[in-house]
């Protein structure tokens, strides 16, 4: 189970990071191409610092990582942190599904 593979505190803060708009798109920007901590703070309508936090809470939760080249960070997502969430919420649905056929089940068995 993957819930096993991750503590309740990598949960806590994968989600939790989630959870932010600005973050989703910035993680969705580095998973596609990696990008620089100045780049991708041009793009949005704040300061630098701002994004640098946003980034930094992205980095806590594994979904991305920062290498320094020369003067910048270069930002790129993880893949593996990714599908790890992928398959923590797989197993709700699956959880969901198991409920919905035992209703179903019952459904059949007053007919």
């Amino acid at each position: 189970m993957v819930v096993d593979l991750l503590n309740q505190d990598e949960v806590d803060r994968l989600f939790a990071a989630l959870a932010d708009a600005t973050r989703r798109d910035i993680l969705t920007r580095v998973l596609r191409q990696e990008a620089s901590v100045s780049a991708l703070a041009a793009r949005y309508a704040m300061s630098f610092a701002a994004v640098q936090k946003h980034v930094a809470v992205l980095e806590r939760a594994a979904l991305v990582t920062k290498e320094r080249r020369g003067r910048e960070q270069l930002v790129r997502g993880s893949v593996d942190t990714v599908r790890a969430a992928n398959r923590l919420l797989g197993q709700y649905e699956e959880i969901w599904r198991g409920r919905l056929e035992r209703m179903d089940a019952i459904l059949a068995d007053d007919r």
